[in-house]
């Protein structure tokens, strides 16, 4: 693989490699720019790869991080590809959220949940236009 005429690393191959199997869909390896560069060949080929922790685990943790932080967006992201990956269940991540209202509180916890709604509508609809 190429970028340009250069090689592709074996760090960006791994870290390429977590990012398809987190997300679920196929990035490519060759994206310009040193944000795609520090968020593949960093975050994902080392943090995300680290020992210790599953992608589940981890994807739980990120679900806690971002309800505290209101990204309901990137909840939707998240809890679309933890059901894709079955990682969770809609059951699961309806149980985090009612576990993060009393932790992040329940306006916050509200658009986790509000997120797992939306990502249910969307897949029931996607199945349906199969």
């Amino acid at each position: 693989m190429s970028d340009n005429g250069s090689e592709i690393t074996e760090t960006r191959r791994r870290g390429v490699e977590m990012m398809n199997q987190v997300y679920g869909w196929e990035m490519p390896a060759n994206v310009p720019g040193d944000f795609f560069a520090v968020t593949a060949d960093h975050l994902f080929a080392d943090i995300w790869n680290r020992p210790g922790l599953s992608v589940r685990d981890r994807r739980l943790l990120l679900l806690g991080a971002i309800t505290a932080q209101g990204q309901t967006d990137v909840a939707k992201i998240q809890i679309n590809a933890a059901l894709g990956n079955e990682e969770l269940t809609e059951q699961q991540v309806e149980e985090a959220a009612i576990f993060l209202c009393h932790y992040v509180g329940w306006p916050l916890a509200t658009g986790i949940n509000n997120a797992l709604i939306a990502v249910k509508s969307e897949r029931r609809r996607a199945a349906k236009g199969k």
